[in-house]
């Protein structure tokens, strides 16, 4: 049965600021936009319920808290019906897109009035239980796959040092050059009018920033085309491209990701850069080099603008960055060695799992307890 979230939840408020209940003690939990305060004296919730941040950094984060316990003001209270579970209600909140109702841009917000209109499946209390255990299973399926994607980048940024050492103090001796010595080019990607949704089947669609900003390609972060008509060819993301994320925040501009393989009619939204290399730099030790953690601040050094805001690195200050630059050979054994790891094996179970929580939200089930599959 279709339904509104509406008709499932209402609406809570609370008055309290952090500063009230900082150095409060007592057996029962408070939680904020960042999670666990600490135990203060009192509760407002009697029951489990659901909680949104609605003001400030993490707008949108949706969780599920216990019994007995209270949040401060900069979240707003779900608080479940009696025809729907507090866990059933909290996986249906998490997989709504709800940053089309996010407002404001010094300090965004997000009301309960506009996104209670929300539709999704409402499932027999029994259904909804059964539910609730299948994505329990799936996300600790998620929660092992990205502790085996974590352990695959650290073995991967281990033997980049074993090759190459550390590529600040280059006590090697390699050969320095300026990237500019090492691009033939690089590509813009363009502005579109774009819905909020992620694209269905082979609708043309540009990526959002996120897809390159954790290190590796994530296709399924995009968003559709309004206009089928103006998929521009030339911004098209195609497989052996690096992607440069030329502006983010201060902590993550500058990250790039390598492209093993892509699905077609994606293209570069106008943040990202398409960095093609000569003859004398593979590409993947590029990409591995710019995200290596000792190699970051020299990446922040070129970017501009304040702490507080977007960091942007314009193509003239990217072409100064200077580089080690040892011998193609030993750059493609260390793309090979990267290649054999294949995270994108890893990163792609994920995207399926996640996938299949919409599925399973929509009436899917397909999992299999005995092989932990769907």
């Amino acid at each position: 049965m279709r339904v509104t979230l509406g008709d499932v939840c209402e609406k809570g408020a609370s008055n309290l600021k952090q500063s009230d209940v900082v150095n409060m003690i007592g057996e029962y939990p408070i939680y904020g936009a960042a999670g666990y305060i600490g135990n203060v004296d009192f509760y407002h919730q009697e029951k489990p319920y659901v909680a949104i941040v609605k003001d400030g950094a993490g707008i949108g984060r949706t969780t599920l808290y216990p019994a007995k316990s209270s949040v401060i003001g900069t979240m707003q209270y779900l608080l479940p019906k009696d025809n729907v579970l507090p866990e059933y209600l909290c996986y249906v909140v998490r997989h709504m897109h709800l940053e089309k109702y996010f407002t404001g841009a010094t300090i965004p917000h997000i009301y309960f009035r506009d996104y209670k209109n929300e539709q999704f499946n409402l499932e027999s209390l029994d259904k909804q239980a059964e539910i609730i255990e299948i994505l329990g299973k799936a996300e600790s399926i998620i929660l092992k796959r990205r502790k085996e994607l974590a352990e695959l980048d650290n073995l991967i940024k281990a033997r980049f040092v074993e090759m190459f050492g550390n590529p600040l103090s280059n006590e090697m001796g390699w050969e320095k050059a300026q990237l500019s010595a090492c691009l033939e080019s690089i590509d813009n990607g363009k502005s579109f009018l774009c819905d909020a949704f992620a694209r269905q089947d082979n609708w043309p669609a540009v990526l959002k920033l996120s897809a390159a900003t954790y290190g590796f390609y994530r296709p399924e972060e995009n968003k559709a085309m309004l206009d089928e008509n103006q998929f521009v060819e030339d911004a098209a993301v195609r497989a052996g491209d690096l992607l440069f994320t030329r502006k983010n925040t201060p902590e993550l501009v500058g990250m790039c990701a390598y492209v093993y393989d892509t699905p077609s009619r994606l293209m570069m939204p106008d943040l990202i850069f398409r960095l093609n290399t000569t003859n004398r730099c593979n590409k993947v030790f590029l990409w591995k080099l710019i995200n290596h953690d000792l190699f970051r601040a020299c990446i922040q050094a070129i970017a501009t603008g304040s702490a507080k805001s977007m960091s942007n690195i314009s193509k003239e200050r990217l072409l100064s960055l200077e580089i080690i630059l040892p011998p193609t050979e030993l750059q493609n054994q260390f793309a090979a060695f990267v290649k054999q790891t294949d995270k994108s094996k890893v990163v792609e179970s994920i995207h399926r799992m996640n996938v299949l929580f919409n599925i399973t939200l929509n009436g899917g089930n397909r999992y299999d307890s005995g092989t932990n599959e769907f």
